[in-house]
């Protein structure tokens, strides 16, 4: 594959120069060729002689901003798997291994912040018309950082952790390019925080977007209520009241043979008391029944 090769001095930095504040206050589909030749002061032809077409100079700026933000975000988490060897790295340093090397650019770059976070908004904003080289860029980088989150992520499935890129970088090219209109359309309400702010609350946001339906951890176990063997049997004292007795039904006995009864009647007969052996009441006394035996 060819390698685009960004100028550092001479007309064709210039020609560079020109093109990549154009592209950022107007976007890449309304600057002309003449546009950026008139603002380098040079000729309509030194577009095409320099880089054989006006794509190949887009080409040229999109590599110029794109390329050492990514190696850059290489080099950070290169650095985090050696530091994490053998254990999963922390989200919030993989998310600031994303972020942090775009805003390091900004600073060094010759745009104003405004004009930079224009530019690349608008270069992540060209669907389909990357270079090749840039594609495979972020193709290595997608496929790095699902392989970091998903371990950070166990919960999610590979496809949920690639859309959750996607959403994150999304967010991130929106908060560069609308930073300015956002402070418009709220009519204030957004303020004018200052970079390291905006960032800080992107990455808070970021954070808890891929986090989002993390299986939350297991409840403990409780421990088993122990068991007390050998105590007394504490019975509840029966409240007083009427007591009512039951009444058995009775269930009537077999009827005793005829022999057994005879010998019952006699002794029976035996037993009532003789006339003679009673005693008739004295007068005067209690009316008390006396009896001899």
């Amino acid at each position: 594959m060819h390698q685009t090769i960004v100028p550092n001095s001479g007309p064709k930095l210039k020609l560079v120069e020109a093109a990549e504040k154009l592209f950022a206050e107007k976007g890449f589909d309304v600057v002309s060729v003449r546009d950026i030749t008139q603002a380098a002061g040079g000729n309509v032809a030194a577009v095409n002689y320099h880089f054989g077409s006006r794509d190949g100079l887009v080409a040229v700026v999109m590599h110029r901003y794109i390329t050492p933000v990514n190696e850059a975000r290489m080099a950070r988490l290169d650095a985090l798997e050696r530091k994490w060897a053998g254990k999963t790295i922390p989200l919030e340093e993989t998310l600031q291994a994303v972020v942090l090397p775009l805003v390091e650019q900004i600073r060094q770059s010759p745009l104003s912040e405004m004009l930079y976070c224009k530019l690349i908004g608008r270069i992540f904003g060209m669907h389909g018309a990357l270079p090749p080289e840039i594609e495979v860029q972020l193709s290595v980088l997608i496929n790095r950082l699902r392989q970091i989150l998903g371990r950070s992520l166990p919960h999610l499935s590979h496809e949920e952790v690639v859309w959750r890129i996607h959403f994150v970088i999304g967010g991130l090219i929106h908060m560069l390019t609308h930073r300015e209109s956002l402070e418009r359309v709220s009519d204030g309400a957004s303020g004018t925080p200052d970079m390291d702010t905006t960032v800080a609350r992107f990455l808070k946001w970021a954070a808890a977007g891929l986090r989002e339906g993390e299986a939350p951890a297991p409840a403990p176990i409780p421990a088993p209520t122990p068991v007390l063997r050998d105590e007394p049997v504490k019975v509840k004292p029966v409240e007083s009241g009427p007591v009512e007795t039951a009444v058995e039904e009775s269930v009537p006995s077999p009827a005793p043979a005829p022999d057994i009864v005879e010998f019952a009647d006699r002794e029976a007969e035996d037993q009532k008391p003789s006339a003679k052996r009673r005693t008739k009441k004295p007068e005067g006394e209690s009316p008390q029944v006396f009896f001899d035996f």
